[in-house]
């Protein structure tokens, strides 16, 4: 078995960063089962330099099952966030880091972990969250191996699926982190599958009406989660249709385009989702397993909200539900509200605000 944050490759890369130098790495990780996996990544550091500096590790949102939806394959992707709702988007994705030029002048080296499946072998376990906390955690040891000045202070944000990424990073056991501290957590509108299964509504509308089109994100869930726990089987919740638009479409269509493709087929051929009420229970441990909000946190947590429209994407008592979730675990949470963000502009607007409140951790 490879350490899990060995370097497998390393290349330098240009960016558009100031006083910033950066790689895109490939390093050895560990999914929730105990498997090896590899995964893809950038980092980032100041080109000034500089010791024992503080760590950043940003857990992306939604991209996709496969290699169409790796954000650090993308043109230039050392830069700010740039989400695919705007119009100055010329990508399938979202991609970038928010707040990254503010990182790299306040000293921090900044890794951005692609996750598992995303431009390496095998179908991304979406919403496995425990797996991509692994993978945004191994980016930060592949850093510590590598001439940047990376110390042992660890900070972490995560926004949308990421959002459950960062949650889950401060659940996992001591442990996975060996010398690094986690000083605190930013989950961004986060995505927590436990949570989203109690409360089914958003993407998760089509579990209890079956005249709605399953969204991409569910869709996505239910094969990630398969691709993370091989002992389970997409015939028991997809129909043969679904089956074969997952087999087809996993690793060239993004989010938004197998969106699409899922509303489209829907309304031509039929049902999607097919579900086999005696294999749930397997399927609902399974999702638990993989989730945040299974154990205290090991740092303090700052959830930032986006409530215009009740949540845009991750519902409002969604992110409510992780922060009752944390309180009842014993957690320290703080919940900051943004009333006038949706989904897609809460990233930019509450990045100042993380970044501040992560400094006054260290």
């Amino acid at each position: 078995m490879t350490t899990p944050g060995t370097v497998l490759h390393s290349e330098s890369i240009a960016t558009s960063i100031a006083n910033a130098t950066a790689w895109r790495i490939r390093y050895a990780t560990r999914d929730e089962s105990g498997r090896d996996q590899e995964s893809t990544g950038l980092v980032v550091a100041p080109t000034r330099s500089g010791t024992d500096r503080p760590v950043l590790t940003w857990c992306h949102g939604t991209t996709g099952l496969g290699d169409a939806s790796c954000p650090s394959a993308q043109h230039d992707p050392v830069r700010e966030l740039t989400t695919y709702f705007t119009e100055n988007a010329s990508a399938q994705i979202d991609y970038g880091i928010p707040g990254l030029q503010a990182m790299i002048d306040g000293g921090w080296i900044v890794c951005a972990t692609d996750y598992q499946g995303l431009g390496t072998p095998g179908m991304h376990q979406y919403m496995v969250s425990r797996t991509q906390a692994r993978d945004a955690l191994n980016i930060v040891h592949a850093a510590r191996s590598m001439d940047v000045g990376a110390g042992t202070k660890l900070g972490a944000l995560g926004w949308s699926q990421g959002g459950g990424t960062a949650a889950a990073l401060a659940e996992l056991d001591a442990a996975d982190f060996g010398d690094l501290t986690l000083i605190g957590t930013v989950p961004m509108s986060p995505g927590v599958t436990s949570i989203a299964i109690s409360h089914p509504a958003g993407p998760a509308a089509a579990l209890t009406d079956p005249t709605v089109a399953p969204d991409s994100h569910l869709i996505m869930m239910l094969a990630g989660c398969a691709a993370g726990f091989p002992s389970l089987a997409l015939s028991d919740v997809l129909s043969p249709l679904g089956i074969r638009i997952v087999d087809n479409a996993w690793n060239i269509q993004p989010v938004h385009h197998l969106n699409d493709t899922l509303a489209r087929l829907f309304h031509l051929e039929g049902p999607i989702l097919q579900v086999n009420k005696n294999a749930m229970p397997e399927w609902l441990a399974a999702f638990t397993r993989g989730s945040a909000a299974r154990v205290k946190p090991m740092c303090p947590v700052l959830m930032c909200q986006d409530s215009f429209g009740d949540g845009t994407v991750v519902p409002v008592a969604w992110q409510q539900g992780y922060a009752d979730a944390v309180t009842a675990l014993g957690g320290t949470i703080t919940v900051r509200d943004y009333p006038k963000d949706d989904h897609f502009s809460l990233p930019q607007s509450c990045i100042g605000d993380a970044l501040s409140w992560l400094q006054s951790k260290l």
